[in-house]
């Protein structure tokens, strides 16, 4: 269905509208920045262990050097042949800010449950340059609600994004990003976390959609996303089987 065809007077007019409404909207994520960034902290003292290349590393050594981590919760569990769909399309656009963030003092490095040569293989196969350590093994996952064991499905709710859903909402793995401060003293602070759509504004492809004559162009939340290398132009050039 095609929108309405108007003179350009009319459509200047009504462009300059959703102008006041984009400026409303600018000025409503500044002002959701600034209370962001005013959220209290919470210190963190457990000794969480991940599996790197480098060998095991503490949640403080992820910091490699720098004052702020980010961590995406990146759902890959220790049985799943592949990465979910969304956190690849997320991780897509990741590589390219490496430098921007590192160079502002922000470390980012993606963590899954699966063991880490899993991860490596999906790594490679994506091409992908980030840090992506394992938590297999460490309450991490669990203790930041994006894993969910079996007792846990099993249960009336479980805790997601803040709040109680039913578990047929639930999966054993699911999204979210994480923000961590360390200080001179090397203390462990847990400053920020969103789940669910909440990292959505990290995905460019989705802003850059947004804008398009269709927009997203979508059924449901994503549904038109496929991995990098499962579109159909870019079968034909695929040499393994996924």
């Amino acid at each position: 269905m095609q929108n309405e065809v108007v003179s350009r007077e009319e459509w200047l007019e009504a462009r300059r509208a959703l102008l006041l409404k984009e400026k409303q909207a600018t000025r409503l994520r500044d002002s959701i920045n600034a209370e962001r960034l005013a959220l209290p902290w919470v210190k963190v003292d457990e000794d969480y262990v991940f599996d790197t290349p480098e060998g095991k590393k503490s949640l403080a050594d992820l910091f490699d050097g720098r004052s702020q981590l980010l961590i995406y919760h990146f759902m890959l569990g220790p049985d799943w042949e592949a990465g979910c769909t969304g956190c690849s399309f997320l991780s897509d656009h990741i590589d390219g800010a490496l430098p921007h963030l590192n160079h502002h003092d922000v470390t980012w490095v993606a963590v899954s449950r699966a063991p880490l040569d899993k991860i490596a293989a999906y790594k490679k196969r994506m091409g992908w340059k980030f840090p992506w350590v394992s938590s297999f093994g460490s309450d991490f996952n669990f203790d930041y609600h994006v894993s969910f064991s079996p007792e846990d499905l099993a249960k009336d709710k479980v805790f997601y994004n803040f709040t109680a859903i039913e578990p047929a909402q639930a999966h054993d793995e699911l999204p979210g990003l994480s923000a961590f401060y360390r200080n001179d003293k090397g203390e462990v602070f847990h400053t920020y976390s969103s789940y669910a759509r909440g990292p959505e504004e990290l995905i460019g492809t989705l802003m850059i959609l947004d804008r398009a004559p269709k927009g997203r162009n979508e059924d449901s939340t994503m549904n038109f996303v496929r991995r990098h290398d499962e579109y159909e132009d870019t079968q034909k050039t695929q040499s393994c089987c996924h």
